[in-house]
């Protein structure tokens, strides 16, 4: 199940727990698929940042919510809220962050309410999403939005899992990813040269 909603709303994880406004979200996919399909033809940026913990049980690191696997996971290991921390070395625009829980095998480990902020640094955190779901077992899928843009620009982005299901303490978040727009191709940037010498450079290839 993979389930995709906006900035600053709460989604339930199956198909019948949603509201009718999100249903039309909602699309049914391959579980183990390591790409959320409403992401494709988006730059996975994953790889540009440098991530730290606020916590993790020996074993259970940073490097399981990047190694492309469902079959593990971060787990925390310590008191509410977790957090993911990821910078950037330049601004960076942020079109949606994506994860992928599985109530099924977590159970109590499963995050229930995840904020998302969003900043220069750990000073100036601003929130920008509050996502909440139920059972969910698959990817959540969260569109950022400026209120300009289809994206966030930052230096900084903090995942803050605030609660779990059935009370649970510490949590399990399998795999995490972070895409931003695509890189606009020589055809979209209308380049209309006047002069013969450049217009031999208006198709690049």
């Amino acid at each position: 199940m993979e389930v995709e909603v906006g900035v600053n709303n709460s989604v339930a994880g199956p198909v019948a727990n949603t509201t009718e406004e999100r249903a039309a979200n909602v699309t049914a996919v391959d579980p183990n698929t390591l790409t959320p399909s409403a992401m494709l033809g988006l730059r996975d940026i994953g790889s540009q940042a440098t991530w730290w913990l606020s916590s993790c049980k020996p074993g259970f690191g940073v490097d399981h919510i990047r190694d492309n696997s469902l079959e593990t996971y971060w787990q925390s290991d310590g008191p509410q809220p977790h957090f993911i921390n990821i910078n950037f070395k330049r601004k960076t625009s942020i079109k949606a962050i994506c994860f992928y829980v599985d109530y099924r095998q977590d159970e109590s480990y499963t995050p229930s309410r995840i904020s998302i902020r969003v900043g220069n640094n750990m000073l100036d955190l601003v929130e920008v999403a509050k996502v909440e779901i139920v059972e969910p077992s698959g990817w959540v899928n969260v569109n950022l939005d400026s209120g300009k843009d289809d994206s966030v620009r930052a230096f900084m982005l903090q995942v803050a899992i605030l609660s779990n299901h059935q009370n649970g303490r510490d949590t399990h978040l399998r795999q995490l990813k972070m895409f931003t727009p695509p890189l606009s191709t020589p055809s979209q940037l209308n380049l209309n040269f006047t002069s013969p010498l450049l217009a031999q450079f208006r198709d690049l290839k």
